[in-house]
């Protein structure tokens, strides 16, 4: 299996935090867990699906995912090859004109976003590439094709950035104070550019710094209140929404 990462070029690295290419020759079915910004993909070969309540969802070969408030189940056939683009949370909207919190939960054809006939010559380019640095060069360019001169929302910006700088564990009444805004049009704000609520959204930043906790020393009990869960069960409740599984059963498998 290969899982290569790539960074983009200056131009696009407000907007794109990295490319990943990755292929791999077994059928294989994988959780995806929770991220903090849309991802849109190209196969370049091979099939994907998402598996949901046992039924299998084949996807068009160029998709867009956005932000989840839970684990997803995806399936890639024999001998795949794709092209992940993960968006920075302010990304998207710089190429797209669909708000961002339209996409949540949802995997969608890329035709959804851009124009169909962009799309197509863009899956035609990367068939006939036969490098994985010709592939990356095709997706950049299609990118910067797409980018809108839109002015960025710095009140956004800074609301990320507390929400990392607290790994997820600020309130949002503390946060639109920081901000000096209402709590309406904040939300109605981000939810536009980021793709969800800023409540849930530090859940997920909150979920994924107690994921890099895990492999560590620390005790679930210490991981729990370091991460300002009220309780036990109230942990063990979102940790098994975001990935399927209890704490100490995934902690386990590490």
């Amino acid at each position: 299996m290969k899982f290569d990462k790539y960074f983009p070029t200056d131009r696009l690295k407000p907007y794109i935090k990295y490319f990943v290419l990755t292929e791999n020759e077994l059928e294989n079915a994988y959780k995806v867990f929770p991220l903090s910004g849309l991802v849109m993909g190209f196969q370049y070969k091979g099939q994907l699906s998402t598996i949901t309540e046992k039924h299998e969802n084949r996807l068009d070969t160029a998709g867009i995912s956005g932000i989840a408030d839970s684990y997803r189940i995806f399936k890639n056939s024999a001998d795949v090859g794709t092209i992940l683009v993960y968006f920075t949370e302010i990304g998207f909207t710089h190429f797209a004109a669909h708000p961002a919190n339209e996409l949540f939960n949802l995997s969608l054809s890329l035709d959804f976003v851009f124009d169909k006939n962009s799309v197509v010559e863009v899956e035609e380019k990367l068939i006939g590439a036969t490098t994985d640095r010709q592939r990356i060069k095709i997706i950049e360019q299609f990118l910067m094709t797409q980018l809108k001169d839109l002015q960025t929302d710095k009140l956004i910006v800074e609301a990320v950035k507390l929400i990392y700088q607290s790994h997820g564990t600020i309130r949002i009444k503390e946060l639109t104070e920081k901000l000096f805004i209402s709590q309406s049009p904040f939300e109605k704000r981000f939810r536009k550019i980021v793709g969800t609520t800023p409540k849930k959204f530090a859940s997920i930043v909150r979920f994924n710094t107690v994921l890099d906790n895990l492999d560590k020393t620390k005790s679930l009990t210490e991981i729990c209140y370091e991460n300002k869960f009220f309780d036990q069960a109230h942990f063990i409740k979102d940790f098994k929404q975001f990935t399927g599984d209890t704490p100490e059963n995934f902690k386990r498998l590490l």
